[in-house]
């Protein structure tokens, strides 16, 4: 009937009877329809509620309401964020790749991380000697040579023979471009632990007279994890062996299969910070008594299927992997025990006014660095974010430097120095998105007192 009416030619109108008062009272919404006056018996106007009009056959698409838990995860991200901005200082420096055009012509090699803003750290000083404790590739020290043709000694240390093979030809090449007659080159494979010893032994008198600047780049290069036959690999199979050193006896597979699971429960938790700790421990206690877990492809299935059944998804494995290979090379190296030593050690052979830049790669090692710091100038008691000695600009460091230090924004002086980053200094936009490795990568610098 209400396609018949909704079709019909209009021939005349004419206004509702009383008797439709009633519907005018109705809160129902009211669709006047014309009709024909064929008959006398028919209605001249027909009443259709729009109800009357709803073909409850069609069913319209519902619009996907986001859970609440999923809106929740979704704000705690933003919030998240915004933390993580105001805690550090985005670097603003253009991403330029013309320092190691070689470097990125070979996928082994390690791209060097905030070049541009490790040079700018040393750009204001006159550099007599400069230490790369961490020399890898040689991507930093190859750049620092070049920018300082007053550099008279260098010094590089790096406990892998793999590093000295890459970073020789490097350097060499680093010197000549320089065009530097003077200076001289020490290649050192140890640890940066053994600093303060290997100074003395190959350069006496630069012992007494202190380091004007020294770096270190903390982590793994992209050689290491590259190599499957390293083990640092989460995706390449490999041996479960994840050291720096290949003279060092301790490895991933003997801390998995014969340490006591206690043991290995606190480095998952500690080092790897893994909530989902205590049932991977009861996982790898499992495996040993079906022979062990003696390869990087068997510890990565394991993690696999279990944190599918516990979280689901791709994404969620991989970050478990990666937590729990990060902790296992923490405990085979000792690395945060090293490096909580070794940086007041590094900062005891400062020369006066000379600096040390750390960049760190996570939250264990940057909270590590900060600590030190703090306690080196004496402000150990407090982060420095409300403090006397809390100054801005570089202007107040030691006079005006220029341009050269524009790049520091906020300082905290103390006692025996000057940490010349509040906040830590992180890559720029660019970097991140054309070297995914640099995406967590945090700079701090620290100042002697002159």
């Amino acid at each position: 009937m209400a396609k018949r009416i909704m079709s019909s030619r209009l021939l005349s109108l004419r206004p509702i009877s009383s008797s439709s008062s009633t519907l005018n009272n109705n809160p129902t919404r009211h669709l006047l329809l014309p009709s024909t006056t064929v008959s006398p018996n028919l209605l001249t106007f027909k009443t259709l509620t729009a109800a009357a009009t709803h073909d409850p056959t069609e069913t319209k698409p519902k619009k996907k309401k986001k859970s609440s838990k999923k809106k929740a995860r979704e704000a705690e991200a933003i919030k998240q964020q915004q933390v993580k901005e105001k805690r550090r200082t985005r670097s603003d420096k253009e991403y330029d790749d013309s320092h190691f055009p070689r470097l990125l012509e070979d996928n082994e090699d390690h791209v060097p991380v905030m070049l541009p803003e490790v040079l700018d750290v040393f750009a204001s000083m006159s550099l007599r000697s400069f230490v790369d404790c961490t020399l890898g590739a040689a991507g930093h020290s190859s750049a620092v040579i070049k920018a300082h043709p007053e550099l008279q000694c260098y010094v590089g240390m790096d406990v892998d023979p793999v590093a000295h093979a890459k970073a020789g030809p490097r350097l060499d090449d680093a010197i000549s471009c320089a065009n530097n007659p003077n200076l001289r080159a020490h290649l050192v494979l140890k640890n940066f632990r053994h600093l303060s010893s290997s100074i003395h032994d190959l350069h006496p008198g630069l012992s007494h007279s202190g380091v004007d600047a020294i770096l270190m780049d903390l982590g793994m290069s992209s050689m290491q994890v590259n190599n499957p036959e390293r083990g640092f690999s989460v995706i390449a199979n490999g041996p479960l062996d994840m050291r720096m050193d290949p003279q060092a006896s301790l490895t991933a597979q003997e801390i998995l299969n014969s340490w006591p699971d206690s043991e290995v429960g606190r480095i998952l938790r500690d080092y790897g910070e893994e909530s989902n700790w205590y049932l991977l421990q009861n996982k790898i206690v499992q495996a040993r008594l079906r022979g062990g877990l003696n390869s990087t492809s068997e510890l990565r299935d394991l993690i696999e299927n279990l944190t599918r059944r516990t979280r689901g998804g791709r994404q969620g494995w991989i970050k478990t992997a990666t937590r729990v290979f990060q902790a296992l090379r923490i405990a085979v190296n000792d690395e945060l025990g090293t490096l909580e030593k070794s940086i007041h050690s590094c900062f005891t052979c400062l020369a006066p006014g000379g600096r040390l830049a750390i960049i760190s790669f996570h939250s264990l090692e940057d909270r590590i660095v900060k600590q030190a710091f703090l306690n080196i100038i004496g402000r150990g008691d407090g982060d420095g974010e409300e403090s006397s000695g809390y100054m801005e600009g570089s202007s107040k460091i030691r006079g005006d430097n220029g341009p050269k230090d524009a790049w520091i924004r906020q300082i905290v002086q103390g006692r025996n120095g000057t940490i010349l980053t509040k906040r830590p200094v992180t890559p720029s936009e660019e970097e991140e998105r054309l070297n995914r490795r640099s995406r967590s990568a945090k700079l701090r610098v620290i100042e002697k007192l002159r």
